[in-house]
């Protein structure tokens, strides 16, 4: 028989809490072990001798008196076990970025469906990580923005700039061909890497990738 999974959910919202009960109660294969309204009372219990420790710990971030993201560590020294998935109406940057680094194993919001969050559930326990979509899309933003210029500079190789800066002055493939004295299917072949890396689909918008990163010198 397979153990269910455990689970620790701490929000000092009442109505919300019984959504996360009514969901969990529905699925045989995870339970939902203890609830708490703060985090006090939650570190209080799991800190006690042969309190079980839950697989899972759901934290809100917005809480009276300590917050979820100073809770957090706590939570992590008391039960190192544990997974933490935030749950919370915060999409800030800061908080993201800060429970990340503290870590959480995943970062949902309360939009999520029930479905979300059940599986967010099992993929922190399979030893993967959960975000919500907006959420992973704002870090995959944010990654970006910060990759070095050095990397950004190194995305297109010395030939297939040459060949974007060709494009960007107007010239086709044929002509492009001629004038370094190339074939056709190779300049094709570079074309289709240039569009593949730059995540693009014709050559304006190659162009104006390109311009916007900052490859053109």
């Amino acid at each position: 028989m397979i153990q269910s999974i455990t689970v620790m959910l701490v929000e000092d919202s009442r109505e919300y809490r019984e959504v996360i009960q009514l969901a969990l109660k529905r699925d045989g294969s995870i339970d939902l072990l203890s609830e708490f309204g703060t985090a006090e009372i939650a570190l209080r219990s799991i800190r006690a001798p042969e309190a079980p420790r839950p697989d899972v710990i759901l934290l809100d971030l917005r809480l009276p008196g300590m917050s979820g993201l100073d809770a957090l560590a706590h939570f992590k020294d008391s039960a190192p076990d544990s997974k933490v998935i935030i749950l919370t109406q915060s999409d800030n940057e800061a908080d993201v970025l800060r429970a990340i680094a503290l870590g959480a194993a995943g970062y949902l919001l309360k939009s999520s469906t029930a479905t979300q969050i059940k599986e967010g559930i099992r993929v922190v326990m399979s030893g993967g990580g959960t975000l919500d979509p907006a959420v992973a899309k704002f870090l995959m933003t944010s990654l970006q923005a910060q990759l070095p210029k050095t990397e950004i500079e190194n995305i297109l190789t010395d030939r297939e700039m040459e060949i974007l800066s060709l494009l960007g002055d107007g010239l086709v493939k044929k002509q492009i061909a001629e004038k370094l004295s190339i074939s056709y299917p190779t300049v094709d072949t570079h074309v289709s890497h240039i569009y593949e890396k730059l995540n693009v689909h014709n050559a304006p918008s190659a162009i104006n990738v390109a311009h916007r990163l900052g490859l053109f010198r």
